[in-house]
């Protein structure tokens, strides 16, 4: 594994807990004033527009009833949509900042969540008491991964479900990256690590079943500027979407997991 840090530590915990405390996911695309409605409606439509994969794999209207824990809510925007499918919902962030925005969040969209400031590697909640965990993009800047997936693991209920994404080391992202010199998102957070596919399966065998789908491929960036942005968005992104997925899948930057208790 691509470890930059140590095992977690009360040092690391709060260094990742001020860092994110300072930030916001996907800041720098949005043009309205933090907490507003509209800020809230334009990181929605960014994030879906990136991540144009999601609803495909992960069906937000299929855990009516069902109560579903987000560990990293963030601002809300994934949890938002599966309270709108009808789940029972509970997020929870390191970040004070972050549960902030989240509940103003649900406030303009009039649902409800149970949303609190925790650690996700020390879930305070009672084994076996959600249908279903998700934690996408919080994997892997926590410090000590395997013990957050063990903790998403003893909350589930038997036969649960995990939803969980990593960074693909050997992915195109990360590859293009070394090779242009273009920073990562978040690169300088005090833990960034990168998974193979097979070491995502290694820190999920305590799971009874497991599938791996390696997704996120191109698309043109709002983010980045000059002529690397427009040598990316012209030709990088046109050229890798003509080459069959079947050729490229394990390249995916994003290694989804879904993975039963």
């Amino acid at each position: 594994m691509d470890e930059r840090n140590s095992p977690a530590s009360s040092e690391t915990i709060s260094k990742i807990k001020a860092y994110w405390n300072e930030r916001i996911h996907d800041l720098s695309v949005t043009r309205h004033p933090v907490g507003t409605k509209e800020f809230f409606d334009e990181l929605a439509e960014y994030r879906f527009d990136k991540l144009r994969y999601l609803p495909g794999l992960v069906d937000f209207s299929d855990y009516s009833g069902k109560k579903l824990l987000e560990i990293g809510c963030g601002t809300g925007i994934d949890l938002i949509r599966f309270a709108e499918g009808g789940a029972v919902v509970t997020g929870v962030d390191l970040s004070e900042t972050a549960i902030s925005l989240a509940r103003k969040n649900f406030e303009f969209r009039k649902l409800k969540a149970d949303l609190r400031v925790m650690n996700g590697e020390t879930l305070i909640f009672p084994d076996d008491t959600f249908d279903i965990v998700y934690a996408h993009g919080v994997l892997q800047y926590t410090a000590d991964i395997q013990r957050m997936i063990d903790e998403a693991r003893r909350v589930l209920r038997p036969g649960g479900e995990f939803i969980g994404m990593v960074y693909n080391r050997k992915g195109w992202l990360n590859t293009l990256s070394k090779w242009f010199k273009v920073e990562l998102e978040h690169e300088d957070a005090p833990v960034l690590n990168t998974y193979t596919i097979n070491e995502l399966r290694r820190l999920l065998l305590r799971f009874s079943k497991v599938k791996i789908t390696p997704e996120r491929f191109p698309v043109k960036s709002r983010l980045h500027k000059g002529v690397k942005g427009f040598l990316y968005n012209t030709f990088f992104v046109g050229l890798f979407n003509l080459i069959p997925r079947t050729l490229v899948r394990r390249t995916g930057w994003h290694i989804m997991a879904f993975a039963i208790k």
